[in-house]
């Protein structure tokens, strides 16, 4: 069950402002016996409550009175200030991730043959942009069809932001699509590549029907291949990533002429 601790509140803090609802005005002796919080403590309880804005007092009586404030009013202080305490912490928490991420890149990368893979829409999803955030200097990317596993609208949107965050880190972004594939983008996405990608200096897009897979190349020497389901045509199963830089220059050297063939493309 819910219970005022979940909102940041003492036991003895809680007791004391669920009997002040049912006692109304009362002095702190009165509700000591009421809530069951010791006398040595129910000042203190009521200093804390009091900074949190959930109760008021009466300072002119003689000994002095406290009231609770209504509980909607004071559910959402409460509210407001766990709010509050997270956007704090969040803060804290971007702080020391950037902190972290100027540390850890400053190690130099192992380099050599490596590969793994992953299986399932959510599963290829993530580790595509896992992949496109990896990014140091460029990124050839040829979709030649939808996945119909995913959902096209949220997908499109989150490739859509990794790439503009390559972008502003420096990357240069060559897309390769085929004419299905443009087709199958919503009016949304359509809009958001126009206003954020088109303009960019270093994004370039391309049509060509020559093409039948759907694959990247991360910084010349990494690719994440789509696997297509054997036993359903169009459909992703799994995605392989493979840091080979030998192996990549293949696979660019495939991806040249279907480039330099394909026009460009305008919304």
């Amino acid at each position: 069950m819910a219970s005022l601790r979940d909102l940041g509140l003492s036991e003895y803090e809680a007791r004391a402002y669920r009997s002040l609802l049912n006692t109304g005005p009362t002095t702190a002796k009165e509700l000591s016996r009421a809530s069951d919080v010791p006398m040595g403590r129910i000042y203190d309880v009521l200093n804390s409550i009091e900074q949190y804005n959930l109760v008021r007092s009466q300072t002119a009586s003689r000994p002095k009175k406290y009231v609770a404030v209504e509980p909607s009013t004071a559910l959402d202080r409460l509210l407001e200030d766990k709010k509050r305490e997270l956007e704090e912490k969040a803060d804290q928490y971007e702080s020391i991730v950037d902190d972290l991420a100027d540390e850890l890149d400053a190690a130099e990368p192992v380099e050599e043959q490596f590969w793994t893979a992953a299986v399932g829409p959510e599963e290829t999803k993530d580790l595509l942009l896992e992949r496109l955030a990896a990014a140091d200097r460029d990124i050839v990317m040829v979709s030649s069809h939808p996945s119909p596993q995913w959902d096209m609208q949220a997908a499109s949107e989150e490739i859509n932001a990794q790439l503009e965050d390559a972008l502003d880190r420096g990357v240069s972004i060559d897309l390769l699509m085929t004419r299905e594939m443009v087709g199958s983008m919503s009016e949304e996405v359509g809009r958001r590549y126009r206003e954020t990608l088109q303009q960019r200096e270093d994004f370039d897009v391309r049509t060509n029907n020559d093409i039948t897979g759907s694959f990247n190349i991360i910084d010349g020497v990494e690719v994440c291949i789509q696997v297509p389901n054997p036993l359903s045509s169009g459909e992703a199963f799994a995605m392989i990533d493979l840091k080979d830089p030998e192996f990549a220059a293949n696979v660019h050297e495939e991806f040249v002429p279907r480039w330099e063939e394909a026009e460009p493309l305008e919304f």
